[in-house]
């Protein structure tokens, strides 16, 4: 009895050393725990979806997932070979062309109308708090914080390790004009040293011009969040990116349901719609797009061009590494749909909708 309750103890202070780590980040407190309270998406003590929604699918547990997951038979999962990169020089691009850059799975860069934006940004080389597990595929890592030039606008969509990254928004500190997020996301941001004053959080149906012509609309996705065992206590966003000359949508995570139409109806037409498409199964189809989703959600959004993210840097999920991308190619080619998938680094012309994009994950094993 004295060994289990010393072996309970010692796993119970070594947990909460480990959650006691900066990169774990900080719950809201004070004024931002009274402002989440009053958000008419906070029930319960915690965030809500719009529609009830389960984290695994019906019939299914934790543990049996876990167990499918741990024993599925894994096919390509991770590439073999190196995955393409073109290292477009970002510190020395010239302001006036607007474009594009991804990074790998939902990280990118973009630069419109003359200001610089950053969403979800996760450079280190790993998509979890410890730097051993869910490292980035070979090829896919070559873009790090020292690449990245000042900011004007840093975007979370929400605070997964996937796609808030602690090492990263720290090495980009001195880099970044404002921060754009979530209720309660504010929180992690203010206990890592950044100023107040640069930070605005959202709640869903709310917007921020923080320059002339330049609006962020935070909208409903269909998610969840947390940093450690406790979910939900911070905002989970898409936005559309309203600027002088277009309309983008930047979908963050988050699964099928009425938002993208509501959206597409207000909002619409968009001209590019960044949507996720990868780390998906039917496990926890509530919470990430299924391809025939993918579409759905595209055509809903009234949008004229779409780009998949999500895919072709981590592994979150059991489908080959792939077969987002060819499945989302080939009914693309049917529907006669405008795809568009650069190489990481690859500059992506925003207003040129005759660019071409080579179908760059062909061939590799």
């Amino acid at each position: 009895m004295y060994v289990l309750l010393s072996v309970i103890l010692l796993i119970t202070i070594a947990t909460i050393a480990v959650l006691n780590q900066k990169q774990f980040g900080k719950m809201p407190s004070g004024e931002r725990l009274e402002r989440i309270k009053n958000s008419p998406n906070y029930k319960d003590g915690s965030f809500q979806n719009l529609s009830y929604t389960p984290v695994m699918a019906e019939g299914k547990s934790y543990f049996s997932v876990a167990k499918e997951t741990l024993f599925a038979k894994r096919e390509r999962v991770t590439p073999i070979d190196s995955i393409p990169c073109i290292k477009t020089d970002l510190l020395h691009l010239d302001r006036s062309k607007d474009v594009l850059v991804w990074f790998g799975h939902s990280s990118y860069f973009i630069q419109l109308d003359g200001k610089r934006i950053l969403v979800d940004p996760v450079l280190s080389g790993h998509a979890s708090p410890f730097s051993f597990t869910v490292k980035a595929f070979k090829g896919a890592d070559h873009f790090k914080p020292k690449d990245i030039p000042d900011v004007d606008y840093l975007i979370i969509t929400h605070d997964h390790w996937d796609h808030l990254d602690y090492k990263t928004v720290m090495e980009l500190k001195p880099k970044i004009g404002k921060v754009i997020c979530g209720l309660g996301v504010g929180e992690d941001f203010e206990y890592w040293g950044f100023d107040k004053s640069i930070i605005t959080e959202l709640d869903w149906n709310e917007q921020t011009q923080p320059d002339s012509g330049f609006v962020f609309n935070a909208l409903p996705a269909r998610h969840f969040t947390g940093r450690g065992f406790k979910r939900n206590q911070t905002l989970w966003l898409s936005f559309v990116l309203q600027t002088p000359t277009m309309k983008i949508f930047i979908g963050g995570d988050g699964g099928y349901d009425k938002h993208f139409a509501e959206i597409g109806e207000k909002f619409g037409p968009i001209d590019l719609a960044i949507l996720e498409n990868g780390q998906y199964n039917e496990n926890w189809k509530y919470i990430h797009l299924l391809p025939a989703d993918v579409l759905k959600a595209f055509a809903d959004l009234n949008a004229k061009r779409l780009f998949p993210v999500h895919s072709s840097k981590f592994a979150l999920s059991i489908h080959p590494w792939d077969e987002p991308l060819k499945k989302l190619a080939a009914s693309a080619k049917q529907r006669h749909l405008p795809l568009v998938t650069p190489m990481i680094g690859e500059t992506v012309n925003l207003k040129d909708t005759a660019q071409h994009f080579s179908e760059w994950w062909t061939g590799i094993k």
